[in-house]
């Protein structure tokens, strides 16, 4: 184990090599996700990424509920 003068320099070079790590490392992936959730559907509050998705959550969660006007064009 170090002591003294080599324990604190061990220690301000891992605090270093940490933050140049994390800097390196950018956006996880729970905020990348988070962003990607582009679409909310008003009855259930539910984000969809994509209108595929969002149009195969409708037509199975939500059956007898008139089909909204952005959804039409989209193949499921």
């Amino acid at each position: 184990m170090a002591r003294g003068h080599q324990k604190l320099q061990s220690q301000q070079k891992n605090a270093k090599k940490q933050t140049e790590m994390k800097k390196a490392k950018g956006h996880d992936q729970k905020t990348a996700a988070k962003a990607a959730l582009v679409f909310t559907w008003l009855v259930c509050r539910t984000q969809m990424p994509d209108p595929k998705t969002f149009k195969q959550h409708f037509e199975s969660k939500h059956p007898k509920s008139p089909l909204p006007p952005e959804l039409e064009g989209v193949e499921a």
